[in-house]
């Protein structure tokens, strides 16, 4: 009769779980795991959290914050792809991820839980390990879905949640790694005999209905679903209509210059029609050397300049390279006294709420020649949606710091 208890080991019957199989989707997850933490922390870094407490979206992040640098602008494509791997390979790694688990679930159920104080250590760092991982994916996969059903904001959940996370992943490495590449050899060797410290191959297993490499390909094979089935979100045209399981994929949203992916509508934003066109809307410049308000004509009439830059969003979904036209922001900056050392400048929509209505942007982002106060987009004026009468745009920098519906710049005072 089939022992009823979990904590037995006569419970599991799986013929395909084994240190084999484990071992493989665990040398799998160490680098996928490695390269999600590695561009998580790019991305946050990219939001520029010690220029401006309105960059910073995970306060009393104490020592966390050791590796923030200042974000640059080349190349102008750097968060496209750094975010856009971040999250294309998150969700291309769900599959191993579930697979690792239900790999290793035997341990969870071992008794006595705790054996000594080293085993008890272990346990803690495995439970931290599989709670952080889970919560991990599913706040990501939720963020990119645009599904905000979080406990309180993305951001901190997903940034302290990351250490914990890698933190126990870090010590679960350095604990079982050797073991995984030694049997990863033997098995290229063709040796019979693996290690097996853990007990996870089943004492009396059942008669299999498919190879433990047949299992691996089916795991690959859901990896390169999700794969094919998400990464068309930074690319345009046919791939982008791929992209199945993401929000921005499918078909532009509408035809002409304007027609490219946005996250937020004007009328989401509460953006006033009234307040945002002629003759209303001024735009307010303000710095060491007084203040100066521009209508959109007077803003046409100052020197114009182009550059071709992608618009990159932390959920992973980007555009190509679109035709900016406006105003340079370091132009915009010599008018009110400072004409040669552009300081950063505090940018403000005419957005009453959300998270990104201010943003900060660094005196190497101002003064870097192709970052704009931009007025067109591919030759035509732009749409309410993507930011009329004016929005910043600025190289490699993310989406929401590309500031829409602009009222107010403030230069010097971040």
């Amino acid at each position: 009769m089939r022992d009823s208890s979990p904590s037995s080991p006569a419970f599991w019957r799986s013929p395909l779980r084994g240190p084999r199989f484990t071992s493989v989707l665990g040398l799998v997850l160490l680098l996928g795991v490695t390269v999600l933490f590695v561009t998580g922390l790019v991305s946050y870094a990219a939001y520029n959290p010690d220029l401006a407490p309105v960059n910073d979206k995970t306060p009393d992040k104490g020592i966390l914050g050791f590796y923030l640098f200042d974000w640059p602008t080349d190349p102008h494509w750097l968060y496209r792809l750094t975010q856009g791997v971040h999250v294309t390979l998150g969700v291309t790694l769900i599959p191993v991820l579930l697979a690792k688990l239900w790999s290793v679930v035997p341990r969870l159920f071992t008794l006595p839980p705790v054996r000594s104080v080293t085993h008890g250590l272990e346990r803690l760092s495995l439970l931290l390990l599989v709670g952080g991982g889970l919560f991990e994916f599913a706040t990501g996969v939720l963020n990119v879905q645009l599904d905000y059903a979080f406990p309180g904001s993305f951001y901190p959940l997903h940034f302290y949640g990351a250490w914990v996370f890698f933190s126990a992943f870090v010590v679960h490495a350095v604990l079982k790694v050797p073991a995984a590449v030694r049997n990863v050899r033997r098995m290229r060797a063709g040796e019979e005999t693996v290690e097996d410290p853990a007990g996870l191959v089943a004492p009396s297993p059942d008669a299999p209905t498919m190879s433990r490499r047949g299992a691996l390909w089916f795991v690959g094979g859901g990896s390169a679903l999700l794969f094919g089935t998400t990464v068309g979100q930074n690319f345009d045209g046919p791939l982008r209509r791929a992209a199945l399981l993401a929000p921005h994929g499918g078909a532009d949203p509408g035809t002409g210059p304007n027609g490219f992916q946005i996250n937020k509508t004007a009328a989401l934003a509460g953006i006033d029609a009234v307040e945002a066109g002629d003759p209303a809307w001024r735009l307010t410049v303000v710095g060491r050397g007084g203040t100066v308000r521009l209508d959109r004509a007077a803003l046409a009439r100052l020197a114009q300049h182009s550059a071709a830059l992608p618009i990159a969003c932390v959920e992973g979904w980007s555009t190509s390279d679109q035709w900016w036209r406006g105003v340079r922001l370091r132009d915009l900056a010599a008018l009110v006294g400072h004409e040669d050392d552009p300081p950063g400048v505090f940018v403000e929509s005419l957005q009453r709420h959300g998270a990104f209505r201010h943003a900060a942007l660094s005196a190497s982002q101002v003064a870097d020649p192709r970052s704009l106060l931009a007025l067109q987009v591919n030759g035509e004026p732009l749409s309410a949606d993507h930011g009329a009468p004016a929005r910043v745009i600025v190289p490699a920098a993310p989406g929401v710091l590309n500031t829409k519906w602009v009222a107010r710049l403030t230069f010097g005072r971040l």
